[in-house]
């Protein structure tokens, strides 16, 4: 089964003739409607009529059958998804997020880690998120330093050992 991919969020309303203001996840605003229709989590499907860019990551959408302020404010904080089936297939050395949600990660000599849980970015650059096998969360800075191997097709990915040593020795890496 296809997972569903996380393409962006409605954050309000944009003006009286139904578009709204979407936080987008995808490399440019204008792509959100790329993928042919939206889903949210609910089961409702949105055909995207119109997208501009408003910001870097902020589009404003234009969605059939919404056409009032009314109907836009009531799709505020809806998640929009498609179906990771829809976007085209990474390139080398390229891979989507969610390809990596469950891969096992394990240090540089193979011992188990956890499993990845989550890629966040909370400002400052993405955090990778690993559910450690002892059931605590580790958060690392997702750069090619702290993560030098990803490989989906081999259900896994290497992350090396912190500056601060204890990090792993709590998690019960030795």
């Amino acid at each position: 089964m296809a997972r569903d991919i996380l393409l962006g969020v409605v954050i309000g309303a944009q003006g009286l003739r139904g578009e709204v203001r979407v936080k987008t996840f995808t490399e440019s605003p204008d792509r959100l409607s790329a993928y042919g229709s939206l889903h949210a989590a609910d089961g409702r499907t949105f055909k995207v009529l119109g997208v501009r860019a408003l910001k870097p990551d902020v589009a404003v959408v234009h969605f059939d059958g919404v056409n009032d302020r009314n109907a836009a404010e009531s799709l505020k904080a809806v998640e929009l998804h498609v179906s990771r089936d829809a976007l085209p297939p990474p390139g080398s050395d390229e891979f989507y997020h969610a390809d990596l949600i469950g891969l096992r990660a394990e240090d540089d000599q193979g011992r188990l880690i956890g499993e990845v849980r989550a890629i966040h970015n909370f400002g400052a650059g993405d955090v990778i998120e690993i559910l450690s096998s002892d059931g605590g969360n580790l958060f690392l800075p997702f750069t090619r330093e702290t993560v030098p191997v990803i490989e989906p097709g081999s259900g896994r990915i290497v992350v090396t050992e912190p500056p601060d040593e204890e990090a792993f020795a709590e998690r019960g890496v030795e």
